[in-house]
């Protein structure tokens, strides 16, 4: 018996090769039909064997593309009648809003053809459930790298090879149904060869939109040279100690000798980036594995599609032991072995961290200069400090004529704006630093669903935005610090640019609380229904979202600063919530500022106020300890911001996690000054690595009572480290004792919150849990108290999640809302 079967399929399936795959599918199963992307989604019509129709369903979800996310499969007759649903619960979980596709369903006309095409694509009408999931860039696949290194291949040394399984999707689609025509590859016109390719369901370039090859696609540019010469002079540029700007997937990056010192510290001075870490590109795992350690689920973030930035801990000198990693067979050879003895990486690339950030190749043309150049490189974000990565190319000039010696550019024009991501892992815990290129803006679970689109407008510094619609989120690009002008203006176009392409119309917009925040004044002009959503709320209502807990939850949220409910700054905090409100019943010491903004880029201004004005809980005056500490600021200096801090004259309190980092650095010596927020914590949790397996007795600490909170009593932590300090204890040791601590503080807090009834759930938010030390100690406390602990995966803990937790916040209000009169009506 046969049957002809209409199907519907939703999800990530445009860009990702799933027409082509379908259409091998039916082919292998001799089924005759045809498939389009229609919309945001692909439509399609199969006719043959019941079986054989029944086996099709199953393996489009089964046997997807790798790039692919099926989310739903709804099955109807041909001529568009309404589908007939399958009972309830058949199939498992995963095919519940599935519909039948057996013949039980429905018996339909025969079909003697064998024949399955790839339609054109149409926009078609859209659904008010559909759903437009624009694909995440993807690095070079293994097949097209092995094409590039193959001299008998027509895309040998050719930079923009790519095929269905890899390449840019994102950052060139122009609109949506995905064709070419619709991206920026429209301008560059199919050979015939690339043509046959394009045409032919054997090939794994079968409708893959940004296949290119030497005779069609983007060309290579280096000043007026084009092409290999143009590759040639930029590798030389590298080689002799300079610096490039080189056009990637997302926008421009910088790029120089990983291994010259004198060449990083000239991109430190030209970028206006004292400090912070570069990221490392380098050109197999082999070669990650000289100069990193690397577990398994750091090797898997390493090696995914994605190919974001993986932050590791690393090997300082090279001894004779063989790399911590299976070794890798790359197409242009093995990676050579450096000599025992020798310095893994210079520390100018990571100058107070003990974690460097490595990633592999997401181009050919990343493969070609570290196979010319044969060393790492270090590819940074193509910008000056705080400013947007740069992806026009006359932008480019203009912005990285200071920085960069040369352009080694293209004619592929850039749609959107992708910077790289970055991750990490905490033992085998993954967890997302930066959702940008390979991440972003494919969708993110919602739960619950939004019942009408909305938008989280974010927080202002690692701002991105949320655009939600029913059980989904599209968590937009890393975009930075909103305070620069032109990173605010280009969150604006980036936000327009989504809501077009995913079709997402939002009836209402959340904001954070903080009214300076330029996010929060966009959000307040948008001609829609707003809701505020506090700061450390929408923290940890975003590892709630992600994970699905809809019930109350004990949120624990760490962060620099965030505007509280009572108007003050919070930061360390300790809450009973749900996804609708929350309570505060526990926090940290509050601290004074001294010089409000001045005191987060002057570590030792804040460590003054603790030492001059901490919160009185019990714990003895820290000035009595501190003597050592004040001994080495200036005098006159110190008095003006002691007055300051008594006088209470422009010093604004907080109870801070982060700032109490900041004061622990500089107590320590470790940091006075910094370059940007989270050096000082970054270089505290340095030195606690350093200890080793040296672990030190913890510092004090003390839980008390203030009115209807508990309160962490920091000066009873920070007295025992001034005297422990004044004893000789090391500095590894004592920032070891530090975290241990906290850790300690914090389970104390959520045991007295548990004690008082709270829920056993625990959700943790905010940029400090990116500290992976912290986080694991305080992950192992909370777990021997037999909580449940969660923390986000796939949504960053820092600020880069406010959005989503403003998000997941205001669907659940909505549906509260909705929910209400029918409640009252019973």
């Amino acid at each position: 018996m046969r049957v002809t079967r209409a199907f519907t399929v939703h999800g990530t399936v445009q860009g990702v090769g799933f027409r082509p795959f379908v259409h091998r599918l039916a082919g292998g199963l001799g089924l005759s039909g045809w498939v389009a992307n229609v919309d945001g989604h692909v439509e399609g019509q199969v006719t043959g064997p019941v079986d054989a129709v029944v086996e099709f369903g199953r393996r489009m979800r089964t046997d997807a593309p790798l790039l692919a996310r099926v989310r739903g499969v709804v099955w109807g007759e041909p001529d568009g009648a309404a589908p007939i649903r399958r009972p309830s619960g058949a199939g498992g979980p995963a095919a519940r809003h599935d519909t039948a596709a057996g013949p039980e369903a429905s018996p339909a006309a025969r079909a003697g053809s064998a024949h399955f095409s790839v339609r054109r694509s149409g926009p078609g009408p859209r659904a008010t459930t559909d759903r437009r999931e624009l694909p995440a860039d993807a690095a070079i696949c293994d097949a097209c790298v092995r094409e590039l290194f193959t001299a008998e291949d027509r895309r040998h040394r050719y930079p923009f090879v790519n095929c269905t399984d890899c390449g840019p999707r994102a950052s060139l689609i122009e609109d949506l149904p995905y064709d070419r025509v619709r991206t920026t590859m429209r301008r560059f016109p199919l050979c015939a060869d690339c043509a046959a390719e394009y045409a032919d369901p054997r090939d794994r370039r079968f409708h893959a939109e940004p296949v290119a090859c030497p005779a069609c696609g983007p060309t290579l540019a280096w000043g007026d040279l084009r092409g290999e010469r143009a590759l040639k002079a930029a590798v030389g540029t590298v080689a002799g100690g300079g610096i490039i700007a080189l056009k990637g997937l997302g926008g421009y990056q910088l790029v120089c000798d990983a291994t010259d010192p004198e060449a990083v510290a000239e991109l430190r001075r030209r970028k206006r980036r004292p400090v912070k870490p570069f990221a490392v590109m380098v050109r197999d795992v082999r070669a990650a594995g000289w100069l990193a350690r690397i577990n398994t689920t750091e090797l898997a973030l390493l090696t995914s599609p994605a190919r974001p930035v993986v932050l590791l801990r690393t090997r300082r000198t090279r001894g004779g032991a063989t790399p911590h990693v299976t070794p890798a067979v790359h197409p242009a050879g093995p990676a050579p072995v450096p000599a025992p003895g020798t310095p893994a990486h210079s520390p100018a690339l990571a100058p107070v961290t003990d974690r460097l950030g490595l990633f592999l190749p997401t181009t050919g043309l990343h493969h070609l200069l570290l196979r010319e150049l044969d060393r790492p490189l270090v590819v940074t974000s193509g910008n000056l400090a705080d400013e947007p990565v740069a992806i026009d190319d006359a932008e480019a000039h203009r912005a990285l004529a200071g920085v960069a010696d040369g352009f080694l550019t293209h004619d592929r024009p850039i749609r959107a704006r992708y910077d790289d991501s970055v991750v990490t892992a905490a033992g085998r815990l993954p967890l997302t630093v930066r959702r940008a290129r390979g991440l972003a803006p494919a969708p993110l679970p919602l739960s619950p669903p939004a019942p009408e689109p909305l938008a989280g407008a974010g927080a202002q510094s690692k701002h991105t935005f949320t655009l939600a619609d029913a059980g989904a989120a599209h968590v937009g690009p890393h975009q930075g610090d909103l305070a620069d002008a032109a990173t605010y203006e280009a969150f604006v176009r980036a936000y327009a640019d989504l809501c077009r392409l995913t079709g997402i119309v939002p009836r209402a917009v959340a904001h954070d609380l903080h009214p300076g925040y330029p996010s929060t004044r966009w959000a307040l002009e948008q001609p829609l229904p707003h809701m505020a959503v506090q700061h450390h709320h929408a923290h940890v209502a975003a590892c709630a979202a992600e994970h699905g807990v809809r019930g109350p939850f004990v949120g624990v949220a760490y962060d620099g600063l965030g505007l509280g409910a009572d108007g003050a700054l919070w930061g360390g905090e300790v809450f009973v919530a749900d996804l609708t409100r929350c309570r505060r019943v526990g926090r940290f010491a509050t601290a004074p500022l001294p010089g409000g903004e001045a005191a987060v880029r002057h570590p030792c201004r804040m460590a003054l106020g603790y030492v001059f004005g901490a919160e009185p809980l019990g714990s003895p005056p820290l000035a009595r300890a501190a003597g050592a500490f004040l001994g080495r600021l200036d005098r006159g200096r110190t008095g003006v911001l002691r007055a300051m801090v008594e006088r209470e004259v422009n010093c604004p309190r907080a109870s801070s996690a982060g700032r109490l980092f900041d004061t622990a650095a500089s107590l320590l010596g470790l940091a006075d000054t910094v370059s940007y927020e989270g050096e000082a914590a970054v270089a505290l949790e340095a030195a606690a690595v350093r200890a080793g397996r040296d672990r030190p007795v913890p510092l004090r600490h003390r839980v008390v009572r203030v009115g209807d909170l508990w309160v962490y009593d920091s000066a009873a932590t920070l007295g025992d480290l001034l005297e422990r300090q004044a004893d000789g204890e090391s500095v590894a040791r004592l920032a070891a004792a530090f975290h241990s601590a906290l850790a300690a503080a914090t389970a104390d807090l959520v045991a007295r919150a548990v004690e008082d009834g709270a829920p056993r759930t625990v959700c943790l938010g905010g940029g400090c849990f990116a500290n992976v030390p912290l986080l694991t100690q305080v992950r192992r406390r909370l777990r021997a108290q037999g909580l449940r602990v969660l923390v986000g995966r796939e949504v960053p803990v820092g600020d880069g999640g406010i959005s989503y937790g403003q998000a997941a916040v205001a669907a659940a209000r909505l549906a509260e809302a909705r929910r209400g009169p029918a409640k009252k009506g019973r």
